[in-house]
């Protein structure tokens, strides 16, 4: 997939949300996000600047239920835009590391786009709330993402004990991690792994 064309536009509906998110992975940070949920969209805010993608979203989800479908389906959408936009991942350097202090909090991602989902996430904040966001539902979304777009992620909070640095600190680390994933490295002329297709 040429260079400038890593991009997708997803669209999901279903009786629980309503989702459209466009995405493109040689972007600035630029886009308009709408999902209903002041923090959340906070966060995904964050993930575009610090990852530099062009990312909107816009999300109509039954938020009078709960807060659950509508950031676990905006991670589902996420994630199978990511894999669209990657394509055959021919070329990019595939691993992607951050560490991201965040005042007295400190969190970091591993990452990896080698199309073996699974996602770890450490934190000690998981059952905490940020106004009426339950911080457990960062890990529904980073598990969505993983699932879809055949990603490996491993995010932990290493200390802090203010929740919603504690979710930043999260958001941020993977961004950066994905920023280095989806880049094109130079050296790689192929599909970076041995098996030869990822």
């Amino acid at each position: 997939m040429p260079h400038n064309m890593r991009n997708a536009t997803i669209e999901r509906n279903t009786k629980e949300t309503r989702i459209k998110l466009d995405l493109a992975l040689d972007g600035a940070g630029s886009g308009e996000i709408d999902t209903g949920i002041g923090f959340f969209d906070h966060m995904l805010e964050l993930l575009k600047k610090h990852a530099l993608v062009d990312l909107s979203v816009k999300a109509e989800g039954d938020l009078k239920v709960d807060y659950h479908h509508t950031v676990e389906d905006v991670g589902l959408v996420f994630g199978q835009a990511l894999n669209r936009a990657l394509g055959e991942r021919k070329g990019i350097v595939r691993y992607g590391f951050a560490s991201v202090p965040m005042d007295e909090a400190l969190c970091e991602t591993s990452l990896d786009l080698g199309g073996r989902p699974f996602l770890v996430m450490q934190s000690a904040m998981k059952h905490m709330f940020v106004r009426d966001f339950e911080v457990k539902l960062v890990e529904e979304f980073f598990r969505a993402v993983s699932v879809e777009a055949r990603a490996n992620i491993h995010l932990r909070q290493i200390y802090g004990d203010e929740a919603h640095h504690v979710c930043e600190g999260l958001f941020k680390s993977f961004a950066r991690a994905l920023r280095q994933a989806v880049a094109i490295d130079p050296k790689e002329t192929g599909i970076p792994s041995s098996k030869g297709v990822i």
